[in-house]
């Protein structure tokens, strides 16, 4: 199985366009601790030729023009890429979905219920895609039975609700549903490996993980350091927990969690918003990562199962 790191920051970007907190600062005068990133994005496939997209980040084209195994290989137009996979309806994961409209035929989209309504209701995305190549919904399972998207239909994927938010246009903003938030179990059957994914988790239950402890890797949830970073920089009156985020440090935070794992697991971080100290790579934060075996995605990271 092979993973491809397309975007690692979370919504925004880094640096994010209108933030001159320190990090992007670094970032803006050509600092070499601090690293360029897109919103966050993967692409799995079982042969490193074909292709399924998890999550249409708004950088997408950015990201394919940095990334051979989406580009055409034979004809007038093509794509590597054969299927998009939504883990949620916020705008970092489905405004990509705008710039591949160009697609000569309906492109497959799995999604939830839940997801699919938020994209046809509180943002018709998937509806003004009808208007160009069109859309091939395929639902998205969540009682345990596995899927097979297409660029990737040997692997077994298998899709768990997760504790999170849906986004402020959600019909059931507040109200949460299974399904608005799930992360992704994707198993290849010829060598037995396993990656969980959840670039959006506030809250490990114990569902959660088993998941993650039966994985190969893990590329979990890594937006902020602390529970009240955008409160204490003075950008929000809001916790990460409050919009759908686990921080890492702390009783209960991301390192204690993973920290639990079987030794031999690989711990990816991924989704890290600008804000976020790990980000420098010379901070003690970082350091405080490396000394617990976990590490920092970043664009064009590749990973082999």
């Amino acid at each position: 199985m092979h993973i491809r790191v397309l975007g690692s920051a979370a919504g925004g970007g880094f640096p994010q366009w209108n933030c001159n907190c320190r990090n992007c600062q670094g970032v803006r005068a050509g600092s070499p601790n601090h690293r360029r990133r897109t919103q966050s994005s993967i692409a799995v496939s079982a042969d490193g030729a074909a292709w399924t997209l998890v999550n249409a980040s708004p950088d997408i084209l950015q990201q394919f023009q940095a990334f051979p195994g989406s580009w055409p290989t034979g004809g007038m137009r093509g794509c590597g890429i054969e299927s998009v996979v939504l883990v949620d309806a916020q705008i970092d994961h489905t405004t990509g979905l705008y710039m591949l409209r160009e697609k000569g035929s309906p492109w497959p989209i799995w999604t939830t219920d839940p997801v699919y309504e938020d994209l046809t209701r509180g943002n018709p995305i998937l509806h003004l895609l009808d208007h160009y190549c069109g859309i091939d919904r395929q639902p998205l399972p969540l009682d345990g039975r596995s899927f097979h998207p297409q660029g990737s239909a040997s692997l077994d994927w298998y899709a768990m609700p997760l504790l999170s938010a849906a986004p402020p246009y959600s019909p059931h903003r507040g109200n949460p549903v299974p399904g608005d938030n799930i992360g992704l179990s994707i198993r290849d059957p010829a060598s037995g490996k396993r990656v969980f994914y959840a670039p959006g988790l506030a809250e490990v239950d114990d569902a959660v993980f088993d998941a993650m402890s039966g994985a190969d890797c893990v590329m979990v949830d890594g937006t902020f350091w602390t529970d009240d970073e955008m409160i204490s920089m003075g950008l929000s009156a809001k916790r990460a927990r409050d919009i759908g985020h686990l921080a890492q440090s702390g009783p209960g935070g991301m390192i204690e969690q993973l920290g639990r794992l079987p030794k031999h697991i690989r711990r990816v971080l991924i989704h890290i918003n600008n804000t976020n100290p790990i980000l420098d790579e010379s901070s003690p934060e970082r350091a405080t990562l490396a000394a617990a075996g976990i590490e920092v995605a970043f664009d064009g990271m590749e990973i082999e199962l």
